[in-house]
C-alpha cells in the first residue's frame, strides 16, 4: 500500500496568509486570477496554474443543484425505503463476496467494518454505476467563486491543481458529484490528497476505477475522523412507552447501562457491554423507530451532513451484516411544509433560533420543539405534531 505524499502535502496547504486575500464573488476572470496568485504563493509555477484553470467556466446547474440541496422533506421511514432497494442490498451482498480481501483489509488496517463501506458505496454511486457527469473543476470553481461557503470550496480547487500537478487530475475530463466529489466512494480532493490510499499497488490513487482504492480511501477518511475499531454505529431498539423522552436526541448522551435500567432493549442480539455512551434516535418521535447510536454514528456526519441520509446509511450498514428490517411504528403524521413553517414561527416568536424558516425539521427546529413540548407538559420526543402546533 502506498499513501500519498504527506511531506509535499503538508507544505502545499501550508499557504502564506497574504494568498488567502482573494475575495470570493465579484468578476469571475479576476477571481480566476487570483486563484493562480495564491497558487504561485504555494509554489505553482504560472505555466501549470495558467494550464490547469485554461478551460475553467462557472456552471450554473452546479448553484441550482446547491441551492435545492435543502429541500429534503422524506420521513426517515419513506427515505430509507426508497433507497434500501431489495436489487442494492443484493448487491451489496455480492459485492462483499467479490471484494471481500478488501474489506479485510479495511478492518484489519482502519477498523471500519465492511458493513458502512458498502452501505456508502451503494448510495453515493451504486457501487460505482453513477458517479456523476458534472466538471468537477468547473464545479469546485463555481462553488468557491460562490460567497455561500467559499471557505470549504477553495482549498478544493486548489487541492485539485495539486492533483494535476502530480498527474492525477484532468482538469477537462474529470467529472463527478455538482459539490466536486470524485469517485466510488465520492471524495473532495482534498480528501484524496490527505487520506487517499494506493491499495491496488499501481502507484496510484485512483477512485473512479479501482476497488481496492476507493474503498481503503474511504476506511481511511472515517479512522481519521475518528472511527473506533470494533465498536457499533448504530443499533435499533425498543423502549418503554412510559420513558422520559426528553433524554433522546442526538445532543444527549447516557451510559449504555443507564439506558438499560430505563427499559431500552435490543431488538436483536444484546446492548454493547461495559461504559459505551449513546444516544436515544427518534426519528419519528416516540411512536416510530427507535435507534440507540455510539460515537462511531457521529463520525458518519463527515462524509454527509443530512441527519436522514446518514441514519439510512448507518441502518443499511447493519442491514448489511445481518440485522433485521426496522420496525416502523405508528408515527403521527408529518406537517405539512406550510405548517412546518407556522410551527417555525412560532418557535422563533418564543425565542428559539431555528435557522431560516424553511419548512424543513432541522437539527435546530427539533431541540425547540423538544423544548416546548417539556414546557406544555407534552411527551418530548421532538416530532412536531399537529397537537403541539395547535398549543402554540
Amino acid at each position: 500500500m502506498r499513501l500519498v505524499q504527506i511531506a509535499a502535502l503538508c507544505a502545499f496547504i501550508a499557504a502564506p496568509a497574504a494568498a488567502q486575500t482573494a475575495p470570493c464573488g465579484g468578476s469571475f476572470p479576476a477571481f480566476i486570477e487570483g486563484l493562480k496568485v495564491e497558487a504561485a504563493a504555494r509554489g505553482v509555477d504560472r505555466k501549470t496554474a495558467d494550464a490547469f484553470f485554461r478551460t475553467a467556466a462557472q456552471d450554473q446547474k452546479v448553484l441550482g443543484a446547491d441551492r435545492a440541496q435543502g429541500f429534503f422533506r422524506k420521513t426517515f421511514t419513506e427515505f430509507s425505503r426508497s433507497l434500501i432497494s431489495q436489487n442494492r442490498a443484493n448487491a451489496a451482498a455480492a459485492n462483499a463476496k467479490k471484494h471481500a480481501r478488501i474489506f479485510d483489509r479495511a478492518e484489519a488496517e482502519f477498523g471500519v467494518s465492511r458493513g458502512i463501506l458498502l452501505s456508502f458505496w451503494a448510495f453515493e454511486t451504486d457501487f460505482g454505476a453513477f458517479q456523476g457527469d458534472y466538471n468537477t473543476l468547473n464545479a469546485l470553481v463555481t462553488l468557491a467563486h460562490d460567497c455561500r461557503r467559499p471557505g470549504l470550496f477553495r482549498p478544493q480547487v486548489l487541492a485539485a491543481l495539486e492533483l494535476y500537478r502530480r498527474g492525477a487530475f484532468d482538469p477537462v475530463t474529470t467529472t463527478g458529484a455538482w459539490a466536486g466529489e470524485i469517485g466510488m466512494v465520492q471524495m473532495l480532493p482534498l480528501d484524496i490528497l490527505e487520506r487517499g490510499v494506493d491499495g491496488d499497488g499501481d502507484g496510484k490513487v485512483t477512485l473512479k476505477t479501482s476497488v481496492a482504492d476507493a474503498v481503503l480511501s474511504g476506511a481511511r477518511m472515517l479512522q481519521h475522523f475518528g472511527w473506533k475499531k470494533g465498536e457499533p454505529w448504530v443499533q435499533e431498539v425498543s423502549v418503554p412507552a412510559d420513558m422520559d423522552w426528553s433524554r433522546s436526541g442526538t445532543d444527549k448522551t447516557l451510559a449504555v447501562s443507564d439506558w438499560a435500567a430505563m427499559g431500552v432493549r435490543a431488538r436483536s442480539g444484546a446492548l454493547p457491554s461495559g461504559g459505551m455512551q449513546a444516544s436515544l434516535i427518534l426519528p419519528e418521535g416516540r411512536k416510530g423507530p427507535a435507534f440507540l447510536a455510539y460515537d462511531n454514528f457521529k463520525v458518519l456526519f463527515e462524509w454527509n451532513q443530512s441527519f436522514t441520509y446518514v441514519l439510512t446509511a448507518a441502518y443499511f450498514g447493519t442491514r448489511i451484516e445481518g440485522a433485521s428490517v426496522f420496525t416502523p411504528g405508528t408515527p403521527d403524521p408529518q406537517l405539512s411544509v406550510g405548517e412546518m413553517k407556522a410551527m417555525q414561527t412560532k418557535l422563533a416568536a418564543r425565542g428559539h433560533d431555528v435557522g431560516k424558516v424553511d419548512g424543513i425539521l432541522g437539527a435546530m427546529t427539533r431541540v425547540a420543539v423538544q423544548k416546548e413540548q417539556a414546557r406544555l407538559g407534552l411527551p418530548a420526543d421532538a416530532w412536531p405534531t399537529r397537537a403541539l402546533l395547535d398549543r402554540l
